[in-house]
């Protein structure tokens, strides 16, 4: 197990103060902050070696092209991939899931076929099925939840047919903190010949990802959420589907060979990454997937577990006043503990809990239809990483029960305020 004091010191945010107190930051569900490392090899590649790639052959063009195509390899090798060249980089999980469902759905799917999806995916794995299935004339069905937050399996056996085509679905719920059996969904996707794609912007920055041993046939993330830059994402592929799939983006870098009559599409990962990318956000990313390999995923996981063990022992402090929603087993939850406190407006926690300089997310995270299942206009999340200890879950508690004692300051609990529009997360 590593040690999160030492940790801490990679990363210069958590020294700042909010409203005087020392910023908590839990809202790694959403985006993660950066190790000097990582900001450092951002600063030395803009100061020594940036230029656009594989447009070049002076020195600083074949420097820039180097790290860009090596850090393929690194992330490659952190998912357990056959080869580099089935990493295709994108702006981020959304991006990922539309260059899919484009590029496959359109030339797979057909009037009648079937995907589908889960009530508990993140928009950004939804929607882009839900508008191909729109143009495709494919029909999305739903798989549900059980009554604790976990996927129905014998609701997905049922509805999965010979017509299915895709199954879509979250390794781990941004909401719920589920972590869905990604082999076991695969393995019913493949017995009626359909692909399984597995959103892993929650997961993989969190546990061991092997694509392999999952057997999923394709895998999207961001790396942002993973200590890295905003702007990179993966879309991780079977070779073999890549290599039959033609790029929904076209242009710049996605081709072999062009004439007025005719198109040679370039080798994979290249043709599904159009234009100029984003070098510098590759090689972040790359230089974070060092710094979590160094510390073990496997030791990642089992610390937010701990942290996650130790809110549930401090929550029931609070008794009855709060409502925690996700699997009650810690062992099928990730790092994410979503709540309400009773008679108090999600929205009003999260800008109390701010003046503390605890750090959350309210609102209905990217996930309304999980939320209106659930019954909630929207939830408080915490979620923990790596450089979060268990004085500032202390902290949490304490300014919770603060909270709660103040309740008749808030005039009823602002039952009635509407949920803001979706925010990523």
């Amino acid at each position: 197990m590593f040690d999160p004091y030492v940790i801490r010191q990679d990363f210069p945010i958590l020294g700042r103060s909010v409203h005087g107190k020392r910023l908590i930051y839990f809202d790694n569900a959403a985006t993660t902050h950066k190790p000097r490392q990582v900001i450092d090899v951002l600063v030395e590649f803009y100061t020594k070696h940036y230029a656009n790639i594989h447009r070049g052959y002076h020195t600083l063009s074949q420097e820039a092209s180097e790290l860009y195509e090596s850090a393929h390899d690194v992330v490659a090798k952190f998912i357990g991939a056959s080869s580099w060249d089935e990493i295709v980089f994108t702006g981020n999980t959304t991006d990922s899931s539309n260059i899919l469902a484009y590029s496959w759905g359109m030339r797979n799917l057909k009037e009648g076929d079937e995907i589908i999806l889960t009530v508990m995916d993140h928009h950004s794995n939804m929607l882009p099925w839900r508008k191909i299935a729109a143009i495709r004339g494919a029909r999305v069905k739903y798989v549900d939840i059980t009554s604790d937050g976990v996927l129905d399996y014998a609701d997905l056996e049922e509805k999965v047919s010979e017509r299915t085509k895709v199954i879509a679905f979250p390794i781990m719920s941004n909401v719920l903190g589920t972590i869905n059996d990604a082999k076991r969904i695969a393995k019913i996707a493949h017995s009626v010949g359909a692909i399984a794609v597995a959103d892993g912007a929650q997961s993989v920055p969190h546990m061991v990802t092997n694509v392999r041993q999952m057997d999923v046939d394709f895998l999207l993330f961001s790396g942002h959420k993973m200590l890295g830059p905003t702007g990179i994402g993966v879309l991780w592929g079977r070779k073999d589907l890549l290599e039959e799939m033609e790029p929904f983006k076209v242009g710049g870098g996605t081709i072999e060979d062009v004439t007025l009559d005719n198109i040679v599409w370039e080798s994979i990962p290249w043709r599904f990454e159009a234009g100029t990318p984003n070098i510098a956000g590759a090689i972040g990313l790359a230089e974070a997937v060092k710094y979590l390999s160094k510390i073990g995923m496997n030791n990642v996981e089992k610390y937010e577990k701990e942290l996650v063990k130790y809110t549930f022992d401090k929550i029931r402090e609070l008794g009855d006043e709060i409502d925690i929603y996700g699997p009650s087993d810690l062992s099928l939850r990730g790092g994410i503990v979503s709540f309400n406190l009773r008679g108090i407006h999600h929205h009003v926690v999260g800008m109390l809990l701010d003046t503390y300089g605890v750090a959350v997310r309210t609102g209905m995270h990217c996930a309304h239809p999980l939320h209106y299942r659930l019954g909630l206009k929207g939830t408080v999340r915490a979620s923990y990483y790596i450089y979060n200890i268990r004085e500032e879950i202390d902290v949490f508690i304490d300014a919770l029960r603060d909270i709660i004692k103040r309740r008749a300051e808030f005039g009823g609990g602002f039952s009635n305020i509407d949920s803001e529009k979706c925010t990523s997360g």
